[in-house]
């Protein structure tokens, strides 16, 4: 019998961390199918909610941000392009791309919530910003990859043309936040293992196997 299993995935749709993760997330979750029965609700986490809805060039962000090089942003991207390829997403972003708000999107992954449709839409998400160039703080192209997903066009329109939504995704941002998470993507497991970062397949097959053990009062060697 599978044992159940609780993952709160706390992350933002520009960040490419996020996406490794997740997919490394769900690869393993694939292999441990008849082991575990997860239940995966995406968590908002904004890494940059100051940002204005046109956004901003990612080199120069990420230079007045981190104090990175153009040089070092390069390899970073090529790094993550790789690690993407291993888990079979397609990174297109180049030092012409640019970061954006995207408290909106995390509005309409709260309603997909509501509506069984959240992985879907954050996957959509996902191949909109990164493989496609999108932006995640623009109303049509928001309310396109919401019809997308099999969501209702209308009502995504509804909710991006008001501040429905709003108050709950702050409340639930701040509760993370008050809860130590400060970096995503974070993966918390049954509310109290949390394994933080775009961590490999492997990494969370083991992470699981032994939150699951340790549930039933066993250990993992």
């Amino acid at each position: 019998m599978s044992a159940p299993l609780k993952i709160d995935f706390v992350s933002d749709v520009s960040c490419p961390w996020c996406v490794v993760g997740l997919y490394g997330l769900t690869q393993a979750l694939h292999i441990l199918r008849d082991e575990v029965s997860a239940e995966i609700r995406f968590q908002p986490f904004e890494l940059n909610p100051k940002m204005a809805p046109e956004g901003q060039n990612i080199t120069e962000h990420i230079t007045e941000k981190y104090g990175s090089t153009p040089e070092q942003s390069q390899k970073n991207r090529e790094m993550i392009r790789a690690r993407g390829a291993d888990v079979g997403f397609a990174f297109r972003t180049d030092g012409n791309s640019r970061i954006y708000n995207t408290f909106d999107a995390h509005r309409l992954l709260h309603w997909a919530g509501l509506e069984g449709r959240q992985q879907p839409l954050k996957e959509a998400l996902f191949k909109a910003y990164f493989t496609d160039g999108g932006s995640p703080s623009d109303p049509v192209q928001l309310a396109n990859i919401a019809e997308s997903t099999g969501l209702d066009r209308s009502r995504a329109e509804a909710i991006l043309g008001s501040d429905e939504f709003a108050k709950e995704v702050r409340e639930e941002e701040q509760a993370w936040l008050s809860r130590g998470v400060s970096s995503v993507p974070t993966v918390v497991f049954n509310g109290q293992y949390a394994v933080t970062g775009g961590q490999p397949v492997e990494t969370f097959v083991g992470a699981i196997r032994q939150i699951i053990s340790e549930a039933k009062g066993g250990t993992v060697s």
